[in-house]
């Protein structure tokens, strides 16, 4: 049914894609794990996400609750892995909560409990009860080993590595979809403009491209982070500044071999506007050579990104990181999971996203056809 409503020459290109076995289980695979991240707070968050007090419901996840709200004292938002919070919350806000918080919860989750006012509420916690900045409560010198609760063991600041790469990995995903979206957009329009018009159009974008790739990208994105700050957005526009440049080189010799071929002129003499010729008629047939340098732009944003933490010129060192865990590792080496955690989550992560954009490129490629 799906095939049906597409047209014939994408009905090929999805069965082309669907007959790569790789690149189709590579899709699946890759699907699933950033969608799950997408979800990272339903994950690993340091707040529960479903509340029951005195028979009323709240999600802390999503809303702001000071302490008064289940009995406090404070105004202040809950801290709801703090004893004293988890046993108003447990106890339906029994004052005796602040003399031995700890008792009245282990008395309650073993049903032992009897006290006058006493209403059983619950929490509702996430699979790994930690953000990625929520400080680990372990005895012992930091980074900690794996165990049953921090599966994949802390930081150097006594993070749970779990919990930062889940976060982390959605950030990273994210950021590279923006950052090649809108680096393709204009390196696609950029590069058709110039094959398209030719002439001294081109010779100007060609002199001024030259002259914008010797510019030293670090050295910028140093200056910038030091006058205006880090930021994610701010990054994501040094990163577009430099990387739309990609792209022009194909796109421009695609559009360079096509502007003279029959169907352009045929189309020129039937008095259709240029940017329809440009867009609809001659891009298609530019876009194997263009998905062509999809992987290298993709997983290159990624390593650059992870480069950039690595140095400490990155996202802001409040954000999960990726390339701060890498960077981590190389600074304790006496804690091998650290290591193996950031060399694993990055093979996975760029194998996966080469497959796939390997068979995106081979099923827009008219010359192979898969069985």
């Amino acid at each position: 049914m799906a095939l049906m409503t597409l047209s014939p020459i994408n009905a090929r290109r999805w069965r082309n894609f669907k007959a790569n076995r790789r690149a189709f289980w590579s899709m699946w695979i890759f699907g699933v794990l950033f969608v799950l991240s997408l979800f990272a707070e339903f994950l690993a968050y340091d707040k529960p996400i479903l509340v029951n007090y005195r028979g009323a419901y709240y999600t802390p996840i999503w809303k702001f609750y000071p302490e008064t709200e289940f009995g406090g004292d404070f105004q202040t938002e809950a801290v709801y892995r703090d004893p004293e919070v988890r046993c108003l919350i447990a106890s339906g806000g029994l004052d005796a909560c602040f003399d031995d918080p700890a008792g009245i919860v282990e008395e309650i989750a073993a049903g032992t409990f009897a006290a006058e006012g006493f209403q059983k509420g619950w929490a509702l916690w996430p699979l790994i009860p930690y953000s990625y900045d929520t400080a680990v409560e372990r005895p012992g010198a930091a980074p900690l080993p794996p165990n049953g609760e921090n599966w994949l063991g802390t930081d150097a600041t006594k993070r749970d590595v779990m919990a930062r790469v889940i976060h982390g990995f959605r950030l990273s995903i994210l950021f590279t979809f923006i950052v090649t979206g809108l680096a393709s957009i204009i390196g696609i329009a950029a590069g058709a403009v110039q094959g398209y018009f030719g002439g001294w159009l081109d010779l100007v974008f060609q002199r001024i491209i030259e002259i914008w790739t010797s510019t030293p990208q670090l050295y910028v994105i140093i200056i910038m982070f030091a006058i205006l700050g880090r930021s994610f957005w701010l990054l994501v526009f040094l990163m577009v500044l430099f990387g739309w440049m990609s792209l022009v080189g194909v796109v421009r010799a695609e559009f360079l071999r096509a502007r003279n071929l029959e169907y352009v002129r045929a189309a020129k003499a039937l008095g259709v506007s240029n940017g329809v010729i440009m867009f609809r008629h001659m891009l298609p047939n530019a876009m194997v050579a263009t998905l062509t340098m999809l992987p290298f732009i993709v997983t290159g944003t990624i390593s650059s990104l992870a480069a950039l933490d690595y140095l400490g010129f990155g996202l802001p060192s409040s954000a999960p990181s990726l390339g701060e865990l890498t960077l981590q590792a190389k600074q304790n080496l006496e804690a091998p999971w650290l290591a193996f955690t950031a060399f694993f989550t990055f093979a996975v992560m760029l194998s996966l996203l080469v497959f796939i954009f390997e068979g995106v490129r081979d099923a827009f490629d008219p010359r192979k056809t898969f069985r």
